[in-house]
């Protein structure tokens, strides 16, 4: 599985009801375990960012896939990143 961080803000629908957002985080969670992305961290963050998570997938097509389905009920906007573990860089750099 791939790791992935995704930083999230707030639209101003989002922030508007922002009262529901932990419920939308779980649904978000729930929606990824059904097509194969676990969320293994979330954060509410304070500064330019209002939420982050630390997700795994097994491509980038699938983590993908959800952040637009996400993105489209209107509530974030989102950036997201392929992360490398230590294991992960190393054998990175020994093609190099």
């Amino acid at each position: 599985m791939a790791t992935y961080l995704v930083l999230l803000q707030y639209t101003d629908a989002g922030i508007r009801n922002v009262k529901d957002t932990a419920q939308r985080a779980a649904a978000a969670a729930e929606a990824g375990a059904k097509i194969g992305v676990k969320f293994t961290d979330t954060f509410w963050t304070l500064g330019q960012y209002d939420l982050a998570i630390v997700a795994e997938a097994p491509d980038d097509e699938t983590i993908t896939a959800l952040m637009l389905k996400i993105a489209s009920l209107g509530n974030v906007k989102s950036q997201t990143f392929r992360a490398f573990r230590s294991k992960e860089i190393e054998a990175i750099l020994k093609k190099t």
